[in-house]
């Protein structure tokens, strides 16, 4: 058992953190197969979306800290900073990197690396009575799992500055307002609309959504002879695709596509 129950249905990876008794708290285990799992999806042309979500009142606590596997003292220099590049650094990677489009369905708490863990996901929905909590600096600790890359491109820096500063629980509401999450629905609606909206993107032109998403992603960090640079062989591959003339045909055939994901 590594706390992850897994299914592909419909062209969507269905990931399901079921540790309830710890608000789905991430041991080593769970978190490496959580990257084997997006590494797998990215790479399966019948996956065409991936929704992550959680069971119980937690979407992800961060990591397990009581497991021990995970320690912050070094045993010698150098061990921490590996232990979070194979780590938590390598789990978030493989959210932003994934070729297919990754919704995170928020169904309660959310911190630490949970947090950040929806917060590199693409679209972000959320239960009303979903937080979302920085909560590093509650324990001394320094943020990790790329937090301190992904808020400030998300709120602007000084909200990320309060947020981690002071680590107060935020409210899906207030998340929704700063930027952080796309929809805040109902409890009782949040896994209905996360299934219509991974349902859609299945549908979707794949390849284009993943050169679009890796265009989104790097745009922050590049200037704009890169940036434009990047969007011209972006088109030029993905005029290659099957989906992209399917496109094209409909347009002129005055129809609706049918995307294959090729």
């Amino acid at each position: 058992m590594t706390g992850v129950e897994h299914e592909v249905r419909d062209h969507v990876s269905y990931l399901t953190l079921n540790r309830p008794e710890t608000l789905n708290a991430l041991t080593p285990a769970l978190r490496d197969r959580l990257v084997d799992l997006l590494t797998e999806a990215s790479a399966d042309p019948s996956v065409r979306a991936v929704l992550l979500t959680g069971t119980g009142r937690g979407f992800c606590a961060g990591a397990d800290l009581r497991s021990g596997a995970d320690s912050p003292s070094p045993r010698i220099p150098g061990d921490v900073a590996r232990t979070l590049r194979t780590g938590a650094q390598r789990l978030i990677a493989a959210v932003l990197d994934c070729e297919k489009p990754v919704i995170a369905a928020v169904n309660g708490t959310a911190a630490g690396l949970g947090s950040h863990l929806a917060l590199a996901c693409d679209l972000v929905l959320a239960a009303e009575p979903a937080r979302f909590i920085e909560v590093f600096v509650r324990r001394g600790l320094v943020p990790d799992a790329g937090g301190a890359y992904l808020l400030p491109r998300l709120t602007g820096l000084q909200r990320a500055k309060e947020l981690m500063f002071f680590g107060d629980a935020l409210s899906a509401p207030e998340a929704e307002r700063l930027g952080l999450v796309n929809r805040v629905l109902p409890e009782g609606e949040l896994a209905k609309t996360a299934r219509d909206w991974a349902t859609r993107l299945a549908t979707g032109p794949t390849r284009a959504l993943a050169l679009t998403k890796h265009l989104l992603n790097s745009s922050l960090d590049s200037d704009r002879p890169a940036a434009f640079a990047a969007e011209a062989w972006a088109q030029e591959i993905n005029l290659t695709t099957q989906d992209a003339g399917e496109g094209l045909r409909a347009f002129a055939e005055r129809r609706g596509p049918e995307f294959l994901g090729r």
